[in-house]
């Protein structure tokens, strides 16, 4: 039985990650806001801001997640973390949601409550949980990898 350490990923696409993976999840929380703002309102100017908001989150969501893709599956899929599938999993699962969140948001007027909200709940509880898995691997002690 030997231990060594998780192997090193490239630099860049680390930075590149890093520096966009938290931007969609922003987005997608201020979209439920928006969400919440117009169910309770009425006033259209949220529907449509949300709306944006969404799409807006999907953009930046794309690159992120094709790093992780290359990163967990492609390059070290013998040595990725189940964390890291698992993050990968629920991000890609809140993709698919926010989409059909876009979908529903281009709706008119009311037709959009009550299923925007949900499907706002419901992307950012996916990637708050993948944060939450990520945070929790990464504070696992040694974080290290058994052979």
């Amino acid at each position: 039985m030997s231990y060594r350490a998780a192997p090193r990923r490239s630099v860049v696409a680390n930075a590149i990650y890093g520096l966009l993976n938290p931007i969609p999840f922003g987005f997608f929380v201020a979209a439920l806001i928006f969400d919440i703002v117009y169910a309770r309102s009425g006033e259209i100017l949220w529907m449509k801001a949300a709306a944006w908001l969404i799409v807006i989150g999907l953009v930046f969501a794309i690159i992120p997640r094709l790093v992780n893709l290359v990163q967990v599956w492609i390059t070290s899929r013998r040595s990725a973390l189940s964390g890291d599938r698992l993050d990968f999993w629920l991000n890609l699962l809140a993709i698919i949601v926010a989409t059909i969140n876009a979908f529903v948001h281009s709706r008119d007027a009311y037709a959009v409550i009550p299923a925007g909200v949900w499907l706002s709940v419901a992307t950012v509880l996916l990637l708050a949980i993948g944060h939450i898995v990520m945070a929790v691997q990464q504070s696992a002690p040694g974080n290290l990898i058994h052979e």
